[in-house]
């Protein structure tokens, strides 16, 4: 039984393994190699070894990405998390217990429904509502309020040093309803005996968050830190579709996607792919150090 296993599960797998080598591990390869030549698509490459890397290094405007990439990684998750912790803890915990289960606040289930609906909308779609959210005047939603209150109309996307934060909240309220289902998941899997126990002991909404549903979830909050991490990464829809001139203004919200497809477009596949590969190993390194700072005990329940 033992000897006929093993073909049977070589079998099963080839298929799955020929086409994850095919459709991933052969276009990563190929980025690779590109990357360490001078190529524009048309004469056959010309290998220069780490030249792309060099240039890479002595780029202002991949610096610059990358100083917003690192701001997307703290304030992205942060924020996300927060808002989705707050409200799935609303929605299913602080209501109290009633008939023997721990309940949401009155109306929970419609409320589910409302937060979700952002992640029915693909987010270019997204980001061109947005930009009639922020548009700089009376027509649009927000300046339009603040107009008819006597303030002066606000330059979300225009303001270098706004800019980059109004596409960040952007992000925030496309991402919230997602992880608010997520955190939702985990919190129904906490025994409610806990909660019982703990509102007998006296504790209050504060306690029982802190205390109690912060600490069970933790595993699923890590999980979420990386996912809206490699989202930080990956904001190249909205800021293409928001901002001024693909990055503006004055590159002050350029992501690295943003700088790679401006290389492609010009042709310059070769330092367009070198971006791509610096791209993939600082996804990878902050996944890895995530997991790896966030590591905790299991908690047994």
């Amino acid at each position: 039984m033992r000897h006929g296993r093993y073909p049977f599960i070589v079998g099963f797998l080839a298929a799955p393994i020929t086409l994850y080598v095919v459709f991933v591990i052969a276009p990563y390869a190929q980025a690779f190699y590109i990357s360490m030549t001078a190529w524009r698509g048309f004469a056959p490459p010309r290998w220069i070894g780490f030249d792309n890397f060099r240039k890479l290094i002595d780029d202002d405007a991949f610096w610059k990405a990358v100083s917003h990439h690192g701001i997307m990684l703290v304030t992205l998750p942060l924020v996300t998390i927060a808002i989705a912790l707050f409200f799935a803890f609303l929605l299913n915990v602080a209501g109290g217990a009633r008939g023997g289960t721990m309940q949401g606040v009155w109306g929970s289930k419609f409320y589910r429904v409302v937060f979700f609906f952002p992640q029915l909308l693909a987010l270019p779609i997204i980001a061109v509502l947005f930009q009639t959210v922020y548009r700089p005047n009376s027509s649009g939603l927000i300046n339009g309020v603040l107009m008819k209150l006597g303030f002066d109309p606000v330059g979300f996307l225009i303001k270098p040093n706004l800019a980059l934060w109004s596409i960040i909240a952007v992000l925030v309220w496309q991402s919230v309803g997602f992880y608010l289902v997520l955190f939702s998941a985990g919190m129904a899997s906490i025994p409610k005996d806990i909660y019982e126990a703990a509102e007998i002991d006296g504790a209050g909404r504060v306690t029982l968050f802190f205390r109690v549903t912060l600490p069970l979830l933790w595993d699923t909050i890590q999980v979420a830190w990386v996912y809206l991490g490699i989202a930080a990464f990956d904001a190249f829809a909205v800021v293409d579709v928001l901002s001024v001139d693909q990055g503006g203004p004055d590159g002050s919200t350029t992501v690295l996607a943003e700088e790679i497809y401006r290389n492609f477009k010009f042709s310059q596949l070769g330092y367009a792919s070198a971006l791509g590969v610096a791209l993939f190993f600082l996804t990878l390194t902050f996944a890895a150090l995530t997991l790896r700072v966030t590591r905790r005990e299991a908690i047994e329940y």
